[in-house]
């Protein structure tokens, strides 16, 4: 299929103003001023996106696409994401893991569901792993994975200083850190060790550890949930002023009594001592649980994160006047493609993957297109799952 996206406003992320985007194979063929991309000899279709913005798609780097949670026992466990969830909040790629639950979900069904996602329409890869260590993998180790399974892109989320994780010490921490690694120079992939942070006293400890003790360098790690609460998030700068990267994870606007750090304030932050957004990158943490724990640790509430909340907040930081449109793209696309080493992913220029989303000036989501394939068209979702009603 060949499609010409005309006269929209687009941002690569950069601003290029009025473009024509041509989409063929998948791809992206041609960036040009309207008018100057001519097609002839065979049929094309033509979108009119004048009067809108054209981005690269939303990558999400942290979903549970099989479901997460479990902690309150098995009727607790969430369900698997649909891809009407992930094309419908704007999202052309995500990153799978497993989370708490290495035993009824496990790395063949996590892989699965990746390849099924992708059969569906979006792009989809995932981590070695659930919280625990030694690592669940597919193959017998990490770096095995990372060299023969194309979808893995790294181990996650292993679970540090939480009280649900299995208590590695730094040693094995760093192992896996040096696992990763390799594998990912011999897989030609980032080799990303992606860190849970929990509520433990420890914080980021084993990380600060690992780039003083050892010659991993921080691009190696990236710690998500850093804004669960203020002080995890003030360690989580320390750790961006060291070279390192976080991850934020998008959730309902937290209430003032609780802990979470907005993103708001988190880009305050950032902004407070001078460090570049490049380093924050953005996650849903979709359909897995959000779960309330007692002093005590029994668990007291539990709900589940949705993907929903990744485009809402998307559309808040730039109409509220937090952050540009350039920037926001780049937090919510063009960040998590460039650490995760995703090439295809998070721009719009002539090689790369044909992910993108259209908007109207209110931000509100028109079109999406994931590897060139129309998966929105006028607001109203194209694409269902295999066995969507």
């Amino acid at each position: 299929m060949v499609t010409l996206i005309r006269g929209g406003e687009v941002f690569a992320p950069e601003p290029l103003g009025e473009k024509d985007v041509l989409v063929a194979g998948g791809a992206i063929e041609a960036v040009a001023e309207p008018g100057r991309i001519r097609i002839g000899g065979f049929e094309a279709e033509t979108v009119d996106a004048s009067g809108l913005k054209v981005l690269p798609g939303l990558i999400d780097p942290h979903v549970h696409i099989l479901g997460g949670g479990g902690e309150g026992g098995p009727a607790t466990r969430a369900p698997e994401i649909r891809v009407e969830d992930i094309v419908g909040s704007g999202v052309t790629t995500v990153i799978g893991c497993l989370g708490t639950d290495g035993v009824t979900r496990h790395m063949t069904s996590l892989l699965a569901k990746a390849r099924a996602l992708e059969v569906e329409g979006v792009s989809a890869f995932i981590y070695s792993g659930s919280y625990e260590i030694p690592v669940r993998t597919l193959t017998g180790s990490v770096r095995s994975d990372l060299i023969v399974i194309d979808k893995v892109v790294g181990a996650g989320e292993i679970a540090v200083s939480d009280h649900r994780s299995s208590q590695p010490t730094f040693d094995e921490v760093a192992r896996l850190a040096a696992e990763c690694r390799v594998g990912g120079m011999l897989g030609g992939k980032a080799g990303v060790l992606h860190l849970h942070l929990g509520d433990g006293k420890r914080r980021l400890e084993f990380l600060f550890r690992l780039v003083r003790e050892t010659e991993i360098p921080a691009s190696q790690v990236i710690p998500t949930h850093i804004n669960r609460n203020a002080q995890l998030f003030e360690q989580g700068l320390e750790w961006a002023a060291a070279g390192g990267s976080v991850d934020i994870t998008i959730g309902p606007d937290p209430a003032p009594t609780d802990p979470d750090v907005s993103l708001e304030d988190c880009i305050a932050g950032f902004r407070g001592i001078s460090l570049p957004l490049s380093r924050m990158i953005v996650s849903s943490d979709s359909n897995g649980s959000v779960s309330v724990f007692d002093a005590s640790g029994r668990l007291i509430r539990l709900t589940i994160a949705t993907e929903k909340d990744l485009f809402r907040k998307f559309g808040d930081v730039v109409r509220n006047g937090i952050l540009p449109l350039e920037t926001a793209i780049r937090i919510f696309s063009t960040n998590a493609a460039d650490f995760y080493k995703l090439s295809g992913k998070g721009r719009i220029e002539p090689g790369r993957d044909a992910d993108i989303v259209i908007v109207g000036g209110d931000l509100g989501l028109s079109e999406v297109f994931a590897r060139g394939k129309r998966l929105m068209a006028g607001g109203r979702l194209l694409v269902r799952g295999t066995f969507s009603a």
